[in-house]
């Protein structure tokens, strides 16, 4: 193999076949529920108005040829066989391309990026970048801020359209299922009963989504299952009953004469056929969930082969049936069978249900992620699965969502202004996959541009065909999408821009450990009980808002730590890396340093571990410590004064440490638990475990001489502890300058000023009570 071809194309890990089948079924429910239901709504899209059924068949053979091609090449050519090999550590999803292209090029624009995060195990490269030969395409996004900003705005655009998906794919697919009921129903009660049916099931739906995925999610794949096996039946018993031959259609001279009868009105239906991939981006969206293998194999048996024989049943049924009424009867329930059309409908309504439950999950799960790289305001975020990883709910989100999906269906009404609207939000979402992908082959993979410039001009040539048919129709619903892109590209730029400024306020603002020194000689000023945690996002130097806390209220903390809760380009950081531990300032000041890193699928702990783990942290640092200060003189002396002088603290390097200090004459123990103090050591337990249960560790000091330090400072980081934790965290009130342009004052004063007094705070996003709360007021002058 090419070995600049890159993990992303080496060849993968075997699993157990029986591992992969299990997957492979679990995914059916998860994965495919939105592109299996698209059967109900593309052919009565395509021919709501543009185009006419006529008795030549070359209208619907010239459908179903398009149709067959743009699920051969995109969601099995382009998903299936490349961009599924683009996983990061095993994650998918356009903020997964980001991350893996902000590692291979410095091109992110989170300002606290750190030389320490890139060893992190998940911080994964094909190829050093000392080895790797810096391309032009590199050099050239590197030196171009502004590029660094287009870039981001791309994935802010293709969030934002995943997000608008959330809003029109439950509506759409929902409302379809329930437009069963017009064979049963004449027109006028069938326009009365299918949208308080349609609302109804809307509120349910998502009336349920605090319980979870998981309480119903063992019904899905079964759903699914079913639904796709009775929709290949029924199309295999189409083909045979009224037309054997309608597989020439697969031919694609058959699309050249669509195009040349229908001209611009069959370019315009090409919005309608663009709905059949629908939900092809979750393919890779939910590559984290399952793996490669699973969905390649669901997707290649079992999902594809049903599509098609779906999408050809309804032909050949149409191809023999021309007296039917375009905008009302041209649709998947017309060439049911009337024996089975209701348990059908029924089967259907669930199908629907389930493709709507993953588009919701997925918006969900792209929000947070936004949230952890600061490109959305803070949102409360419930985990509803304590085993399941990634299962989240959203309260104010999933309400939102609800009630623009309920006015989407009472507005619109018809299929044909809601598969507008949800085509241009899908399409926009994969020309954003490709341009990203194309960047990954070069940037990651280390291809030539030649390779990337193919993958664009064929991909992006095909979507780009199908955006501007649904572009076209801009006034027949396809400007809802790019309305609620804009309103959320302009949060999110509005939130991520302000945050950055920010940031270097406080970084231009921050006081020197000199200042922080010389407080303790300054005649009034206390060191109070207790463990106090500065919240800040720098990871160097004094945040400003605690030199607020002290000039107005001259006391802190006896043990105080200094902590910052960033998040890196990866998706997952282990618990064994995830904190960094130093000191500020020499032993005796008792002052800390402690970065938190999360990747931004990771799940942000509860106050009571994170409180338990960080004192458990401080403890090994201080041991860990004390043993290489024994060793080494220069850091004896120096040390302290370097702030960025940091250890990772976790379980490898602790266990490491206590294996050779056990294998050594002389070492004693020390046991950590709350509250337990005796001459052989101290216990640090969590307290949050209960009286029954104690969470000890156990370190080895290295000789009686550094015991009685050690045991000191541990001792006043027990007593510290016993007294109570408290949460410093900064209460943040943004103006601009008074030569500030109209539009930054618009944008900064008043947009992000609305944002941070109507969203959750910082105390709710970080978890911390009430109770133990400091807000330290700040003002940013940007």
């Amino acid at each position: 193999m090419d070995p600049e071809f890159g993990v992303g194309m080496a060849p993968r890990k075997r699993e157990p076949w029986r591992t992969t089948l299990l997957l492979a079924y679990q995914s059916l429910g998860v994965v495919y529920g939105d592109l299996s239901i698209s059967p109900l709504y593309v052919y009565k899209s395509t021919f709501a108005e543009d185009i006419t059924h006529s008795e030549t068949n070359e209208e619907i053979f010239g459908a179903l040829s398009f149709v067959f091609w743009t699920l051969t090449l995109i969601p099995l050519l382009k998903y299936v066989s490349i961009v599924l090999r683009a996983d990061d550590n095993g994650e998918g999803g356009t903020f997964a391309l980001y991350s893996l292209i902000c590692r291979h090029a410095n091109v992110s624009l989170l300002p606290n990026r750190q030389v320490a995060d890139e060893e992190l195990s998940t911080y994964k490269l094909e190829c050093p970048p000392e080895v790797s030969e810096k391309s032009r395409i590199k050099v050239w996004l590197e030196k171009h801020k502004k590029l660094h900003t287009a870039l981001l705005v791309m994935v802010m655009i293709g969030t934002c359209m995943v997000i608008g998906d959330g809003v029109l794919t439950p509506a759409l697919s929902v409302f379809s299922a329930v437009s069963g009921l017009e064979l049963s129903l004449s027109k006028d009660q069938h326009e009365y009963a299918v949208i308080p049916i349609t609302c109804s099931i809307l509120v349910f739906l998502f009336a349920l989504q605090h319980y979870g995925t998981h309480r119903v999610g063992f019904l899905f794949a079964p759903i699914i299952l079913s639904w796709l096996l009775c929709m290949s039946a029924i199309g295999l018993y189409n083909i045979i009953h009224w037309n054997p031959q309608v597989y020439q259609a697969l031919n694609p001279y058959y699309m050249l004469k669509f195009l040349k009868k229908t001209r611009k009105s069959g370019w315009m239906s090409l919005g309608g056929i663009l709905l059949c991939m629908t939900g092809s981006e979750a393919m890779f969206a939910d590559l984290g969930h399952f793996s490669y293998s699973s969905i390649q194999l669901a997707f290649t048996s079992l999902v594809y082969p049903s599509l098609i024989l779906g999408y050809m049943g309804q032909a050949a049924y149409l191809s023999k049936h021309h007296n039917l009424d375009a905008s009302y009867q041209i649709g998947f329930y017309i060439a049911v069978p009337e024996s089975v059309r209701w348990p059908v409908l029924v089967l259907a309504i669930l199908a629907s249900v389930v493709g709507s439950q993953a588009i919701i999950s997925g918006t969900f799960s792209i929000i947070n992620q936004s949230q952890s790289l600061s490109c959305f305001p803070r949102v409360k975020v419930v985990h509803t699965s304590d085993k399941i990883h990634g299962q989240i709910y959203i309260p104010e989100v999933n309400w939102m969502l609800m009630i623009l999906c309920i006015a989407v269906t009472v507005g619109f009404r018809n299929t044909k202004r809601m598969g507008n609207a949800s085509g241009l939000a899908v399409i926009t979402v994969m020309l954003v996959t490709t341009c990203l992908m194309s960047l990954v082959i070069m940037l990651c993979w280390h291809r030539s541009p030649a390779w990337a410039l193919v993958f664009l001009l064929l991909f992006g040539s095909i979507e780009a065909l199908y955006f501007s048919a649904s572009l076209i129709k801009f006034l027949e619903g396809a400007w809802l999408p790019i309305l609620l892109a804009l309103i959320l590209l302009a949060v999110m730029f509005v939130w991520h821009h302000t945050t950055i400024k920010k940031y270097e306020f406080d970084l231009h603002n921050k006081v020197t450990l000199e200042w922080l020194l010389a407080l303790g000689d300054k005649l009034g000023m206390v060191r109070v009980p207790g463990i106090g945690l500065v919240y800040t996002d720098l990871t160097s130097g004094v945040p400003a808002n605690f030199c607020r806390f002290v000039t107005n209220l001259p006391a802190f903390h006896r043990v105080l730590v200094f902590v910052c809760v960033k998040s890196v380009p990866v998706p997952h950081v282990l618990p064994a890396e995830r904190y960094l531990v130093g000191r500020v300032g020499p032993p005796g000041h008792r002052s800390y340093r402690c970065i938190v890193r999360y990747g931004y699928r990771d799940v942000h702990q509860d106050v009571d571990s994170f409180e338990t783990e960080l004192v458990e942290s401080l403890v090994t640092f201080i041991k860990l410590d004390a043993l290489f200060r024994c060793s080494d003189a220069e850091r004896r002396d120096s040390s302290y004064e370097r702030e960025n002088a940091l250890t990772v603290i976790g379980s490898n390097p602790l266990r490491r440490h206590l294996d050779y200090d056990d294998s050594h004459e002389g070492a004693s123990s020390v046991e950590m638990s709350a509250g337990i103090y005796s001459p052989n050591g101290i216990e640090l337990a969590a307290s949050a475990q209960g009286p029954a249960i104690k969470k000890q560790v156990r370190f080895a000091a290295a000789s009686p001489r550094v015991d009685e330090r050690v045991l000191e400072e541990l001792h006043e980081l027990c007593e510290a502890r016993e007294a109570g934790t408290a949460f410093i965290l900064g209460h943040s009130h943004v103006q601009t300058k008074p030569e500030s342009s109209l539009l930054k004052k618009l944008a900064v004063g008043v947009g992000y000023n609305f944002l941070r007094r109507n969203c959750r705070g910082p105390d709710v996003a970080l978890r911390v009570p009430p109770a133990s709360l400091l807000e330290v007021g700040m003002v940013y002058v940007l």
